[in-house]
């Protein structure tokens, strides 16, 4: 089940990105990511947690999981919003037209979104798994 409701929200993600792209701003640029940035590479989510999990399995993902989000903040870095401050500032960061500071906003937007996803699934996978426990 949750294979299936996270495989919908990166269909909508991917189809919002598109949709964003064909946008023309106020200054007459298009949604898109600058040249330089487009190698910046989205990490991979870890593997599904089990659905009855144990501990070991728990722990495993635990590990997975910090890994990812070290993966996370390479990616950011590399879109150069690893920091509040460094978002705040993007509209002022030089050669960069409105079009590419929303294509990269979109890109940390999307890249939260994916995290905060992980995240709930261990969360959701520790809880059932300290329910058992209590039984």
């Amino acid at each position: 089940m949750m294979k299936k409701i996270i495989f919908a929200v990166l269909v909508l993600m991917t189809s919002i990105v598109a949709q964003a792209q064909e946008e023309v701003m106020e200054d007459g640029s298009r949604v898109v990511l600058p040249m330089e940035l487009q190698s910046c590479k989205v990490p991979n989510a870890p593997p599904p947690i089990p659905e009855t999990a144990a501990k070991e399995d728990l722990l495993k993902a635990k590990k997975l999981i910090t890994e990812f989000q070290g993966e996370m903040l390479v990616y950011r870095t590399c879109l150069g919003v690893e920091t509040p401050e460094k978002i705040d500032a993007l509209e002022d960061r030089e050669g960069l037209t409105q079009g590419n500071a929303m294509a990269i906003l979109s890109a940390y937007d999307y890249s939260v979104t994916k995290e905060e996803q992980v995240a709930s699934a261990f969360n959701n996978a520790l809880k059932v798994y300290k329910a058992s426990l209590a039984k």
